[in-house]
């Protein structure tokens, strides 16, 4: 990228349309598994699949540091014109994914304990958990090189591949699900087979894709492989990261635990609502996607002027998305939760929050925005600080705000989008200027 003019419009949505897509095909993987396991007609196997996913999305959640530590590297070495550093980034986080997986098996067992501890459930859901869990957790090192292959293709803006490889993995799941689960009747041990399957066949198509980028080479010399500096960055931004979403996802489960809490009517209701979260993510991460990619890419250039218009384009676009759904959610929220739920009571109960679920998607905006710019430009440690305090103002705020009950919950959860993103915004103008030095195109 040589000048700002690069950073268009069509840029933007070339990156994040083909996210977008992706997004949407994920919860179609969770309905046919579900639909899959409850025409078996025993509750607990079902039970048993729901926790597990629970499980699984946790653990992989804490190692997306993968695919954004590799997508922001990737995109600085493809502005500073680095073709070797393209593809030692590429070989250095599928090492790593590598070595986790094969970690999270060597630990399987003490994982499985320790995770269904926390989650609880009855003795048979527990049984058919572990049972789901410890097929699936064979997946570790494929489905983390999979993370590594779609961050290295995003971070070229190679959204396009990413996005068919990715939903490929998913429609494959869906099938060999419905294959293994109802024709085969290999029970809930074949769901579990059908996604180590899926994430090895996606694995494999992405190698070869990368194979044909790399002129149909991958290795990297032993001396770039192991550069000290460089391995040394990528494991504490990929540690950085990693603390982020930890804080990420403990936001998620306090929420989920304090509705557990207030009854089983409010679980259900704020499972219902939680899709209006689910929505507006889709658009809002694919936004974010574009951000890391295209700020990466001018920040490997050193390019200001590149690295402004990106932000500026991305936070339009996101802000404008954002109070769209919004505002679809405000006048259509109410016709969404009677076709999620049938029940008049859950119905009720959720229509009480319904106007502040709402509001996720806009008070998300600078958070997912922001997220985006930080993993581009590696400002990995500013943006786990940041992180962190926010946390820190929403455990504050869900207990100043526990007598109003679910819509101090709501409240608390909208403060906490609100907190992060001001605080990256705030904190913003002061990295561009170390980042930036005067001088900088």
């Amino acid at each position: 990228m040589s000048s700002a003019s690069a950073v268009t419009n069509r840029r933007v949505f070339a990156i994040a349309g083909p996210a977008m897509l992706a997004n949407l095909t994920t919860p179609l993987l969770g309905i046919v598994s579900t639909a899959a396991i409850g025409q078996l007609g025993d509750p607990h196997l079902l039970g048993g699949v729901a926790l597990a996913s629970v499980a699984f999305d946790c653990i992989f959640w804490l190692f997306g540091f993968l695919r954004m530590a590799t997508l922001a590297f990737t995109a600085q070495a493809l502005g500073a014109g680095d073709r070797i550093e393209v593809r030692a980034v590429l070989a250095r986080a599928l090492l790593l994914g590598l070595a986790i997986g094969l970690l999270l098996i060597a630990l399987r067992t003490p994982l499985a304990a320790l995770t269904f501890w926390v989650m609880g459930g009855s003795e048979a859901v527990t049984a058919a958990a572990r049972q789901y869990f410890f097929i699936r957790l064979w997946s570790a090192p494929l489905m983390l090189g999979n993370y590594v292959l779609l961050g290295w293709l995003v971070g070229q803006a190679r959204t396009g591949i990413a996005l068919a490889i990715q939903v490929g993995i998913n429609c494959v799941n869906m099938a060999l699900t419905a294959v293994l689960v109802l024709a085969a009747g290999q029970g809930i041990a074949g769901a579990a087979i059908a996604t180590v399957a899926a994430e090895t066949g996606g694995f494999i198509v992405g190698l070869i894709v990368a194979w044909q980028f790399l002129g149909r080479r991958l290795g990297v010399s032993r001396a770039v492989l192991l550069d000290r500096a460089r391995l040394l960055r990528l494991l504490v931004m990929n540690r950085d990261i990693m603390i982020r979403t930890a804080a990420l996802i403990a936001a998620f489960l306090i929420f989920a635990s304090q509705s557990a809490r207030a009854g089983d009517l409010t679980l259900a209701a704020n499972a219902v609502l939680n899709n209006f979260l689910m929505i507006g993510s889709f658009f809002l991460d694919g936004l974010a996607n574009a951000a890391e990619q295209l700020c990466g890419q001018s920040f490997g250039a050193r390019d200001r002027r590149a690295f402004a218009r990106a932000v500026r384009l991305v936070l339009i676009w996101s802000a404008l998305f954002g109070a769209a759904v919004t505002a679809l959610f405000a006048l259509f929220g109410n016709t969404l939760i009677d076709i999620i739920t049938a029940s008049p009571e859950i119905r009720v109960a959720a229509r009480e929050a319904m106007l502040l679920a709402a509001l996720a998607p806009v008070c998300g905006v600078a958070a997912y925005c922001y997220d985006g710019i930080y993993i581009g430009a590696t400002w990995a440690r500013e943006m786990r600080n940041l992180m962190l305090a926010a946390f820190a103002a929403y455990l504050a705020a869900l207990y100043l705000l526990a007598p109003f009950g679910n819509a101090g919950l709501w409240s608390a959860l909208l403060l906490f989008l609100l907190c992060r993103g001001a605080l990256q915004a705030l904190r913003y103008p002061a990295m561009v200027r170390v980042s930036f030095p005067r001088g900088t195109a």
